[in-house]
């Protein structure tokens, strides 16, 4: 991803439409002064979403979840 840049003087002046630039496309911008590299504009990468809990209040328990029968023992014992 090749990075575009612009002097500050013209950042400045630009701000805003260059902050939607690169949120639009995800290209970084590195600031110049006096042709020197001072800083980067890069966009925002948004986290995934954790997977804990994805799936709370959305089911719904219909009787006992787990039946196990202490009174016979298990085949795989014998």
């Amino acid at each position: 991803m090749k990075e575009s840049t612009v002097q500050a003087s013209e950042f400045k002046t630009h701000c805003l439409r260059l902050i939607d630039e690169v949120a639009h496309n995800g290209q970084p911008i590195v600031i110049t002064k006096r042709g020197r590299p001072v800083a980067k504009l890069v966009p925002v990468l948004e986290a995934p979403k954790p997977l804990g809990g994805l799936w709370k209040g959305r089911g719904k328990t219909l009787g006992d979840i787990v039946y196990f029968d202490t009174s016979s023992e298990w085949d795989a014992l014998k």
